[in-house]
């Protein structure tokens, strides 16, 4: 008889069964080595939950968060500053839904790195960790220090039958768990919530495949795992746990919970039509709705924000009417629930763009000045912190980086700052090196 029996599409049979639970981290990661970080999850010490929107590529914040009207044309840009619901506080004209919830949202504009190549950029502004020589972000299969996301799920581990940190609509490069392990990678939905067929995979099986089926193939699975006898067992001390995990990923493909977090169906038409019916704003809906299912940590990200070429084209068409409704309606949405005060929400992506605009109408890649935004989970909303010159080059006062963003949103997440993790090897290292908290937003 032949036990690679294969489907119409070429997939064996064994192989299908499988796909459910050891297929969504990318790099051969399953649902059972996330869910075995329960077994050695810490009890958390602040029910604050993070949302973190990435926007890859760049966002050009002197065309929207620091705008400088008085500069020469060839800094200031196209646009117009209008004000907001805080006075004093200015906006681009092309983020009127933002401009009416920035009492909510605090703006670092004093933020700054010394790096302003995408790969390395990313690694620095996911873990607060500028990458040691050598790493090339499109050659490592992983980043060399754990993302933000890695480290709240290692320290405050998963509530309820949902994944601690979540990665959607795929899983960035720099977004993983480094020498954390599987245990604290993400779980990766790999698919647009904005799709009409949109599912998520290994958790909602497909509409076709009813409870009973999914049980029956289990038992068909445990079946064939029987069958392997002694061999893998002797070989692998591992595999008995891995087993109750396995078991643990069908039963979580049966949770209420669970597919009530990430059935974005439910929604009503009214809120999806609010945050936009586009990957950003289906994301950010997405991300509100795991949050309050109890995830813990969940990235976003949204690309792309390169604006080499027709920068303000591309802003005033596409992107600027996409992140407006879907970042004001995620503040204004978690205000309704009561849930802002315990979530905090980061939107940035790896650097700014160039003060100076190029020839193609574009802005390059500029990591010495930008603007970062904060609000929710004890972030004070409101506030502008630092500045920058008179052409968004680089802070004229109060310069922040990436370590302080990290020692702050560990901080609010209740995790402190000094804790130090070990690699593989014994070296100890901290989760944060020489970051300060930016007391100004609190």
């Amino acid at each position: 008889m032949n036990t690679k029996t294969r489907f119409c599409d070429r997939v064996a049979r064994r192989d299908f069964l499988r796909m459910g639970s050891a297929s969504f981290f990318g790099m051969g990661l399953g649902l059972p080595q996330l869910l075995a970080a329960e077994a050695a999850k810490n009890s958390p010490t602040k029910e604050v939950s993070f949302i973190y929107v990435f926007l890859q590529g760049g966002l050009s914040t002197i065309d929207t968060f620091d705008m400088k009207p008085e500069a020469p044309a060839e800094f200031r840009g196209e646009f117009k500053p209008i004000d907001t619901k805080v006075p004093g506080m200015q906006i681009c004209e092309h983020l009127p839904k933002m401009a009416g919830i920035m009492d909510q949202v605090s703006l670092i504009r004093s933020f700054r790195h010394h790096n302003s190549d995408h790969g390395n950029a990313d690694h620095y502004m996911m873990t607060g960790y500028f990458p040691l020589p050598g790493f090339n972000a499109n050659l490592s299969p992983n980043n060399q220090r754990p993302s933000f996301g890695s480290v709240i799920a290692r320290q405050l581990g998963p509530r309820g039958s949902v994944p601690a940190y979540v990665a959607l609509p795929k899983m960035h490069r720099s977004s993983g768990s480094a020498y954390l392990g599987a245990t604290s990678a993400p779980f990766v939905i790999d698919a647009d919530p904005s799709a009409p067929n949109f599912t998520v995979p290994d958790i909602l099986p497909p509409a076709t495949i009813a409870t009973d089926r999914l049980e029956n193939r289990r038992r068909i699975l445990g079946d064939l795992d029987r069958l392997q006898g002694e061999t893998d067992r002797m070989a692998n001390k591992h595999v008995d746990a891995i087993d109750v995990f396995q078991r643990k990923a069908f039963e979580l493909m049966t949770s209420p919970a669970a597919k009530q977090a990430f059935d974005i169906k439910a929604e009503p038409d009214k809120m999806r039509d609010a945050y936009g019916r586009n990957s950003l704003g289906q994301s950010c809906l997405m991300a509100r709705r795991l949050v309050e299912a109890g995830v813990r940590a969940v990235m976003v990200d949204h690309s792309n924000w390169d604006t080499h070429d027709g920068n303000f084209k591309t802003l005033k068409d596409t992107l600027l009417p996409q992140f407006d409704p879907a970042l004001s309606t995620l503040f204004r949405d978690l205000k309704d629930r009561g849930m802002l005060e315990t979530t905090m929400v980061l939107v940035t992506g790896e650097f700014g763009r160039t003060p100076r605009i190029n020839k193609n109408a574009g802005r390059d890649h500029w990591g010495p000045g930008f603007t970062v935004l904060l609000g929710g989970g004890g972030i004070q909303g409101g506030r502008v912190i630092g500045k920058t010159n008179e052409r968004a080059e680089r802070p004229a006062s109060d310069p922040f980086g990436p370590e302080d963003l990290a020692a702050t949103i560990y901080q609010q997440m209740g995790i402190d700052p000094k804790t130090e993790f070990h690699t593989p090897d014994g070296r100890p290292i901290a989760i944060v090196s020489n970051g300060k908290v930016i007391n100004e937003l609190l």
